[in-house]
């Protein structure tokens, strides 16, 4: 094989000229293969070569023709929806969500299995879901795995994807200590062994979702922040992102206790699970979303927050809070007051342009308490950064962290130039220390 310049090598070279037309035209709409020159910076040659690949291997099609200004008709390009195919799979509070996508990131089926009881995040229980999903998602839309590019899986807690034999996840909130989640359902064989399990932290996929189809589009810094039960965040510069344990950030010295067990997390006041506990320890819950069912109509009768559905039982605070009770109000503030300080930590520290707030606790307090959270946010801040940085809702709907897992296997696509990434083989001790175990009695093997 020829090296070049920077030790790279034909091979090199061509993946990268597939890659590059293939997301000019996955994200730039159809194209004409002498829009895709300048678009890319390829010669025409190259793009006449590469286009011609993509369409031999069914990943390109033709999607109509314009005229030009004077000369010959002008065939667009675009990327063919059923060439390959991506499952997404959200390990949520409630349940496990799975959806089958084509390549344009169209949903062609998708099944959600219950985690009962709510917040058991038993791992045997939920690789079975994943199994369990996998299988119906396939079925429902009669896909094979031939072309199945992998399965993309956002959860909670520190990731780990750079552990022998496989992704681990550590969870402390949910009980996960080193998880060794890809080897687990590696070993379920839902699928053949050339299709990869990618697994990322939720609060990433939602982040990479966002900066793909949604508001973070354009930026080149933003923070993404999953918030649900609990709270999360995502870093993204320059198109990589990095997950932050943000709501473990201490707020307040001896405060609250966290569901990680540590005191004066920012979960432990911003957390919709905690958010419902402040507002039943001041006398709020049942009576408070009785009385919201009364005045506004909107509760549909009395909640418990510590027994309800947490979805049903926030939508009573806000009901209430909409009534006029004080109670509701008052803790509502105090919510996004420290929504807010949290924030300016973010901003003081990453100075990014954007701030986008998801997940379903995230948008459904959003409308409420958005201009509450930005004013905080500015006032706790430093004043350079804060006024550069926008403080925005998530676009893509509660939804997106399923939309975001399925990116990761389209990312490594496009990373690999349109081809299905192959395994990579477990790594070889270097000889010396498979003699020194040898020497000892320990096993050789590497």
């Amino acid at each position: 094989m020829t090296t070049l310049r920077g030790g790279r090598t034909v091979r090199d070279l061509r993946r990268g000229n597939r890659s590059a037309v293939l997301r000019q035209l996955y994200f730039g709409g159809p194209m004409s293969r002498q829009e895709l020159g300048p678009a890319t910076g390829l010669s025409s040659g190259s793009v006449s070569n590469v286009v011609g690949e993509l369409i031999a291997d069914g990943l390109l099609e033709e999607a109509g023709i314009v005229d030009s200004d004077g000369g010959r008709p002008r065939t667009l390009l675009r990327v063919s929806p059923d060439s390959a195919h991506m499952i997404g799979v959200d390990v949520g509070e409630t349940r496990v969500r799975v959806e089958l996508f084509d390549l344009t990131l169209t949903e062609l089926a998708r099944t959600e299995l219950p985690l009962s009881p709510r917040g058991c995040y038993d791992v045997g229980p939920i690789v079975d879901h994943v199994r369990t999903g996998i299988a119906t998602v396939l079925a429902e839309a009669g896909v094979s795995t031939d072309r199945l590019l992998g399965v993309g899986v956002g959860v909670p807690g520190i990731v780990d994807r750079d552990a022998p034999g496989g992704t681990v996840v550590h969870g402390q909130t949910i009980g996960w200590d080193a998880v060794p989640l890809e080897a687990l359902l590696r070993a379920t064989k839902a699928l053949p062994d050339e299709v990869p399990y990618l697994i990322d932290n939720g609060a990433r996929t939602l982040g990479q979702a966002e900066m793909w189809f949604g508001a973070g589009r354009g930026a080149r810094e933003a923070v993404v922040v999953l918030f649900g039960s609990g709270v999360g965040a995502s870093l993204i510069t320059d198109g990589s992102g990095t997950a932050l344990e943000w709501g473990h950030l201490t707020v307040s010295v001896r405060g609250r206790r966290c569901r990680c067990g540590a005191l004066g997390c920012l979960e432990a006041y911003t957390g919709a699970e905690s958010v419902l506990a402040r507002w039943a320890e001041r006398g709020g819950g049942a009576a408070g979303a009785a009385g919201a069912a009364g005045a506004a109509g909107a509760a549909g009768g009395a909640v418990d927050a510590e027994e309800a559905d947490e979805e049903e039982a926030l939508a009573a605070l806000l009901a209430a809070a909409g009534a006029g009770d004080a109670l509701a109000r008052e803790v509502l503030e105090e919510t996004a007051e420290y929504l807010g300080a949290g924030l300016s930590d973010l901003i003081n520290l990453f100075k990014p342009e954007r701030i986008l707030i998801g997940g379903w606790a995230g948008l459904m307090l959003g409308p409420h308490v958005l201009p509450a959270v930005r004013e905080h946010a500015t006032r706790y801040a430093l004043p350079y950064p804060a006024a550069r940085v926008s403080i925005d809702l998530s676009a893509l709907g509660p939804d997106a962290v399923t939309v975001g897992a399925a990116t990761l296997p389209l990312s490594a696509f496009f990373t690999a130039g349109g081809r299905r990434p192959l395994p990579v083989p477990p790594a070889e001790q270097p000889g010396w220390q498979t003699s020194l175990k040898v020497r000892s009695g320990g096993p050789a093997a590497g």
